[in-house]
């Protein structure tokens, strides 16, 4: 049986539910199998001895993440091994040209659409709602050992996440 944890995130003000844990600080960040752009599998241990950068959304046609996006692109070139990795349930097709439409080429988009085991795991899954089955926004950095070294789920979805708090986590 999957927790789920009322209310953890709002959306537009309205509570909303996540499925799965509330990941911290020091926990071992949960493996995955996600989707990339190119249509092939793509785990935690792809990217051996970086940093990651995990930057879970709704969806990259939404406002905000199409920002959020944009800004961890823009600061990905200046951070020494780090993998920056914007994940969302949107398919690897509309990943890939939204990327191409945005000139997007510094961070790695994967797509959480095959499963909700990534979303559950992270406990960024939405239960219910007009966002259901979407991921909510929220930052994991996961250092070379597979820790976490921060953690952050955006209270609301609408918001921006702490930029600078992530950047910081890995310098």
């Amino acid at each position: 049986m999957v927790m789920t944890r009322t209310g953890a995130i709002t959306l537009s003000g309205t509570p909303t539910d996540l499925a799965g844990p509330e990941l911290k600080a020091g926990d071992t960040a949960p493996d995955f199998l996600l989707q990339n752009t190119a249509l092939a599998e793509v785990s935690r241990s792809s990217f051996p001895k970086k940093t990651l950068i995990i930057a879970t959304l709704p969806s990259l046609d939404t406002p905000i993440c199409h920002v959020e996006t944009k800004k961890f692109n823009e600061q990905a070139p200046s951070l020494a091994n780090v993998e920056v990795l914007v994940v969302s349930t949107d398919l690897p097709f509309g990943q890939k040209r939204w990327c191409g439409s945005e000139g997007v080429e510094n961070v790695t988009t994967l797509s959480a659409h095959r499963s909700t085991k990534f979303g559950v795991d992270y406990g960024v899954l939405i239960s219910g709602g007009p966002f259901d089955q979407c991921l909510a926004r929220a930052i994991f950095v996961v250092n070379p050992e597979g820790k976490l070294t921060y953690v952050e789920y955006v209270k609301e979805v609408g918001d921006h996440p702490n930029y600078a708090a992530a950047v910081a986590a890995v310098k």
